[in-house]
């Protein structure tokens, strides 16, 4: 069930949006070289705490068979795309990192991602940032009323194909509100005019990623959860909640 969220319900989860932009502020001012992904874990913690919000991630469990997710923070480095857990290896100089993060507060959720050089950065890696960030804004145009979820989807796949990388469609984007996932699903690519129509109040979590090595060249680390390149390649992944209105998408996490 899609829920058309109201101008105060937007307005709540714009609160919780603004706590999940803190924890990955406070989580690329923390990821230096020689810290770790456990440290930025540690510092998501403390703002959840200052803030008075949980983590959707903590615990969360999507099927039976898989483990508990152990973090409040996912942390994924070079090869790791999404998903990963924090560990305790420190960060070298010149890796990539992408953190996602999650909050909700009052009852509503918001979720975003990031990915970023430490330290000295690669051309290549910048290029592939560069790439998905111009993807997720393309899709965050596309998400206006009377619009279709396929919209958003050939809009972040037609920016990434234009870079020469190959689009992957597995774990998109979501709907998002009371809880972290709900529908509709939101694919990072997808032919125009397809899919649920946009209305007012909607609200997405728009979510580009993919791997600088292939299109499905990922496997799924022992963990249960961490998705990794095949071939070791750098990979990136973006991500902002976003309300449909009339006057436009409204980036909720911004």
């Amino acid at each position: 069930m899609i829920h058309l969220k109201t101008p105060d319900e937007l307005a709540d989860m714009r609160a919780a949006g603004q706590v999940v932009r803190e924890i990955l502020d406070t989580a690329r001012a923390v990821a230096v070289p020689g810290a770790t992904p456990a440290d930025l874990d540690a510092a998501a913690r403390d703002v959840l705490a200052r803030r008075g919000a949980r983590s959707p991630f903590l615990h969360y469990r999507p099927a039976p068979a898989m483990p508990p997710f152990p973090a409040v923070l996912c942390v994924s480095v070079n090869d790791a795309v999404l998903h990963g857990i924090p560990g305790s290896v420190p960060f070298a100089d010149g890796d990539l990192v992408s953190v996602d993060a999650g909050a909700t507060l009052g009852g509503w959720t918001g979720d975003a991602a990031v990915t970023f050089p430490v330290g000295t950065p690669r051309p290549a890696d910048i290029a592939l940032v560069r790439t998905a960030e111009q993807a997720l804004a393309a899709g965050i145009g596309a998400a206006v009323v009377g619009g279709r979820i396929g919209d958003i989807s050939a809009a972040i796949g037609a920016v990434v194909r234009s870079a020469g990388y190959q689009v992957n469609t597995d774990y998109g984007g979501h709907g998002i509100g009371r809880t972290m996932h709900e529908a509709p699903a939101v694919p990072n690519d997808g032919r125009p005019g397809r899919g649920f129509r946009l209305q007012p109040g909607l609200t997405l979590a728009i979510e580009p990623w993919f791997l600088a090595g292939g299109r499905k060249a990922y496997r799924t680390d022992g963990d249960g959860w961490t998705l990794r390149s095949t071939d070791g390649s750098r990979t990136v992944h973006v991500e902002q909640t976003v309300a449909v209105t009339p006057d436009g998408p409204v980036v909720l996490t911004a």
